[in-house]
């Protein structure tokens, strides 16, 4: 980490990224506070800091608390990336037959702030740490982007689709987050 800031004795650690963007913005998108500011930025990251402190803080407690629970969960550490894919693209097939609609191509690739993604174009792109996720949250998550090809907000409508095929989507929202966490914990991501 590159530097630490404290409120209300709670210690942040946080990184610092210097980029070529118009306004600055804070993530926890790896579970680390990080800070991208412009290169011609004239403000202080204190200032910053304070100004999204109550934010900062309900981040950094909802990741402590994921971490927290996040201990009774176990990585899948055995599955290799062949069959992984093997087993996405066939969960894949049975979907879209399923939801009678079609993705023009699979991809695959280590993403580091998302688990999957759907393209205006059709392209669900699979991030391969899902590799280490239970069998439940790999479909879960795959139906979630072949929905994305019928409605591609997350409104009411898309969320009753899910919900017909998985009860209770919220709840996997937060196992998947404790996964995230548990896998950049694990520094599973340069694997």
């Amino acid at each position: 980490m590159d530097s630490a800031v404290e409120f209300n004795k709670e210690i942040v650690f946080y990184k610092t990224v210097h980029r070529r963007v118009k306004h600055p913005r804070i993530e926890f998108k790896t579970g680390i506070l990080t800070l991208i500011i412009p290169k011609d930025w004239n403000e202080t990251e204190k200032d910053l800091l304070l100004k999204h402190e109550k934010w900062i803080l309900n981040k950094h407690g909802q990741i402590k608390a994921s971490l927290a629970v996040s201990k009774d969960k176990t990585l899948i550490e055995d599955r290799n990336i062949n069959s992984f894919k093997r087993f996405v693209k066939e969960k894949a097939e049975e979907y879209q037959k399923e939801l009678n609609l079609g993705i023009n191509r699979l991809d695959f690739k280590t993403m580091r702030t998302k688990w999957a993604s759907c393209s205006s174009n059709k392209i669900v792109t699979v991030n391969t740490l899902m590799r280490y996720l239970p069998d439940e949250l790999i479909k879960y998550v795959l139906y979630h982007e072949i929905v994305h090809l019928k409605e591609r907000k997350h409104n009411k409508h898309f969320w009753n689709i899910v919900e017909k095929k998985f009860k209770n989507p919220e709840l996997k929202e937060k196992d998947l987050m404790m996964y995230w966490f548990l896998i950049q914990k694990n520094n599973m991501v340069k694997s």
